[in-house]
């Protein structure tokens, strides 16, 4: 008498991150729009554009914008490159 055992394969899939969404949501939402590519950075960057555009009377975020805009798509072209990477 054998016994069979079922066996059940999992398969986990993750889906990638679109760069070009990752510039678009932050170009309009900043800070915000970097949760969609990256969550401690949006909250650096929430943190900062804050400081910069109180201290600055608004002039800060000609500063901080870009850098938002610049970190997302580079923290999203990041994520993919290690997901591909490991697979």
């Amino acid at each position: 008498m054998s016994e069979q055992k079922a066996q059940t394969n999992v398969v986990i899939t993750k889906s990638t991150k679109s760069v070009g969404l990752a510039l678009l949501l932050t170009f309009f939402l900043g800070p915000l729009g970097m949760f969609y590519s990256t969550i401690t950075g949006a909250i650096v960057m929430g943190i900062l554009t804050i400081l910069a555009g109180v201290l600055t009377a608004g002039f800060g975020f000609l500063l901080t914008w870009p850098i938002c805009v610049i970190w997302a798509a580079m923290a999203a072209s990041s994520y993919n490159k290690r997901l591909l990477a490991s697979a």
